[in-house]
């Protein structure tokens, strides 16, 4: 088959990007779903979208390849390009701008508009193969449903005409750009940036999760299924990325880490009758099922569940880890109460007679915790956990870094 720079099928791509460029640092040879002209044409078509991004170390087991971005000089995710590389046909192409010029200072029906593509525009041409009025129809109704088209019954006839847009986008530009590459489905907003002639961004960000983008048709598609009130069928990948599992389940809530930037669905499992978290860049795809009859009941479940949540951990089922921390705050260090009360989360605060404060929590996984406390080094006074395993973790690294820092 002839190399394209356009797709058909977007999870193919997403799955390359992520393997290749953000789990990382696969080669050649790792490509084994299809054949090595596979793996060259897919790494042609990102290289021509990200192609400035794009860098390359050789190693002795041979060449890797990475993103590497600033995301002070970047002025919009550009991983939002690989979603404008659709793939069309000819005659999607001249449809395109038949039915819009067709349309621009009238309204016609699906006859109508088929009998002036065939008299003003294909009789321009010696050889054309024209489209009947189905394929037509066909066309209009996607567009209808795509809001580019309204329609009206008049007596028998279905009329079309273009739908009016009055939206000054200029006046919502720096509003745009700022949406665009903050909100979980951006890449709304950059098909709107496309209509400005120049390219400009008032907004830098020093955490830009990116990858992100990379999911949006999958959280498309559960925010969809969730607004719905139904069920979902989720295919999910194992954690080597190789094996598919089909799971039943009901999307409740999308979380968003702001620590790492990843992105959660909590769901309930009916296969495993309980709550669960699954990442949305493991999910290859989610299914519309049957209504949910009782969503709301498991709404409120939910809503208590989560109360005991750090991250998005559960841990064993009905077990709570309780921990608490004495931290030593010095006079002129209130910035480090306050970040205290700021990031508590479920937990809770209190000072003892001696100024030391004492937080406390009880939460399904206490290990989920442990880059937190340790951002408190040299402020910890005492750890105490039911988890004996995530003391004995805490303390075997404050021990290895006191050794290799040579601290006594």
């Amino acid at each position: 088959m002839a190399y394209s720079e356009l797709i058909k099928n977007f999870e193919n791509i997403r799955d390359y990007i992520s393997q290749f460029y953000v789990y990382g640092f696969k080669r050649r040879k790792d490509y084994d779903k299809k054949s090595s002209r596979s793996y060259d044409n897919e790494r042609r078509r990102i290289e021509s979208w990200l192609g400035e991004y794009m860098c390359f170390t050789n190693e002795s087991d041979g060449k890797s390849t990475f993103l590497s971005l600033d995301s002070r000089t970047v002025l919009h995710n550009p991983l939002y390009k690989a979603f404008k590389a659709k793939s069309f046909t000819d005659k999607d192409i001249m449809l395109h701008f038949y039915i819009l010029d067709i349309l621009k200072n009238k309204s016609l029906s699906s006859s109508e508009i088929a009998d002036e593509i065939a008299n003003e525009y294909f009789s321009m041409f010696e050889s054309v193969k024209e489209c009947d009025e189905s394929t037509i129809r066909k066309k209009l109704n996607e567009y209808e449903k795509l809001g580019l088209i309204k329609s009206e019954k008049q007596g028998r006839k279905r009329i079309y005409s273009l739908n009016e847009c009055d939206v000054d986008l200029d006046k919502w530009r720096d509003a745009l750009s700022f949406f665009t590459e903050v909100n979980p489905i951006g890449v709304i907003g950059s098909y709107l940036l496309d209509k400005f002639d120049n390219e400009e961004n008032p907004f830098r960000f020093k955490h830009h999760y990116i990858f992100n983008a990379l999911e949006s048709e999958v959280l498309y598609d559960l925010l969809d299924i969730m607004n719905g009130n139904c069920n979902a069928e989720i295919k999910l990948f194992s954690n080597n990325m190789k094996k598919i599992k089909t799971y039943k389940v009901l999307p409740l809530k999308i979380y968003v880490s702001t620590y790492y930037g990843r992105r959660y669905v909590l769901v309930w499992n009916y296969l495993f009758k309980r709550f669960a978290f699954y990442r949305l860049d493991r999910i290859k795809e989610s299914c519309k099922s049957n209504e949910c009859i009782n969503k709301n009941e498991m709404m409120m479940r939910a809503d208590t569940v989560v109360q005991k949540l750090w991250g998005v951990s559960l841990g064993k089922e009905n077990y709570i880890e309780k921990l608490e921390m004495t931290v030593r705050i010095a006079n002129g260090e209130e910035y480090i109460l306050k970040r205290l009360e700021r990031e508590k989360r479920n937990g809770t605060i209190q000072k003892l007679a001696n100024g030391d404060y004492k937080f406390r929590a009880e939460v399904y996984d206490a290990s989920e915790m442990i880059p937190w406390i340790k951002t408190f080094t040299g402020r910890i006074v005492e750890i105490k956990c039911s988890n004996e395993c995530v003391e004995k973790q805490i303390k075997e690294d404050f021990e290895m870094m006191k050794m290799i820092y040579e601290v006594r």
